[in-house]
């Protein structure tokens, strides 16, 4: 958490508010999230202007007019909000960029696995380097059944944490490659070389249904996420198995069971996932 359509919004609601805003002061109040922040006080940011912002898989992109970028990642509990000046500054707050118009932009993360750095790119238009080895992005025509069936070949690792590895596909997480597998009735056991070209395609496709439905209704707020206006994700409202283990399922009436794959707890319907 946050996941793609968490992210999304956030890219949203920036766009929205800071594109065309000037940054007049940088603050720091923390050395580091997950990453150094002490950077950012003399990375030259006064006086540069925010030209726009993008998202790739989790992580949202602000274009800045010297050509650079900033680029952010939330971790487990990252919210950024544009606020007031005059609003005390949270315990948690770590970074403050002061705006034209009095606003600041402020970064909060409880836990510190937050990402906030400038980066360069390779070239104009591009995303930084590390970001160049993601793989497609889900809600595009580049991801469809054929491609996940050409990448899934000769992997023997199971279903879900293929699904989400960003070099296979960007910006699927925990929270939605659960939904995305129980809807397109496929085990996360499964292991990834095993699916078929119709499976592939019902990963797919399911991947692009939940993921827009999820954007559409503000993200899932499961535990401390929060859109940049403080309000919270409904998608949380319309899970069927995630955080679910224990009780019955809706389709079938199959108790959900929750089981440790990838590092990462599963919960998935041993009546409806095959």
């Amino acid at each position: 958490m946050p996941e793609l359509p968490e992210a999304e919004n956030i890219r949203r609601a920036l766009a929205r508010v800071m594109t065309g805003r000037r940054i007049e002061c940088v603050e720091i109040f923390s050395p580091a999230m997950r990453e150094p922040l002490t950077p950012l006080a003399t990375a030259g940011l006064e006086k540069l202007t925010f030209t726009g912002f993008r998202r790739r898989g989790r992580y949202v992109i602000a274009d800045l007019s010297d050509g650079r970028v900033l680029l952010m990642h939330f971790g487990m509990s990252g919210v950024v909000r544009v606020e007031s000046s005059q609003i005390p500054r949270r315990k948690h707050e770590h970074v403050f960029l002061h705006l034209d118009d009095g606003r600041v932009f402020r970064f909060e993360c409880t836990r510190r696995f937050s990402v906030l750095k400038v980066c360069e790119l390779p070239c104009p238009g591009s995303v930084p380097a590390e970001l160049e080895a993601f793989g497609p992005e889900p809600l595009t025509e580049a991801f469809d059944g054929e491609y996940l069936h050409a990448v899934s070949r000769k992997r023997n690792g199971c279903v879900k944490p293929f699904l989400m590895d960003n070099r296979v596909v960007a910006g699927i997480g925990n929270i939605y490659a659960t939904e995305i597998l129980f809807s397109a009735g496929i085990s996360p056991l499964r292991p990834a070389g095993d699916l078929t070209l119709r499976e592939c395609a019902s990963i797919a496709a399911e991947s692009k249904r939940i993921l827009a439905r999820a954007i559409e209704l503000g993200g899932s707020s499961i535990s401390d996420f929060r859109n940049v206006d403080g309000s919270e994700g409904k998608f949380a409202q319309e899970l069927e198995v995630y955080g679910r283990a224990g009780m019955p399922c809706g389709k079938c009436g199959s108790m959900i069971v929750s089981q440790r794959i990838g590092g990462r707890t599963s919960a998935f319907c041993p009546g409806c996932q095959k």
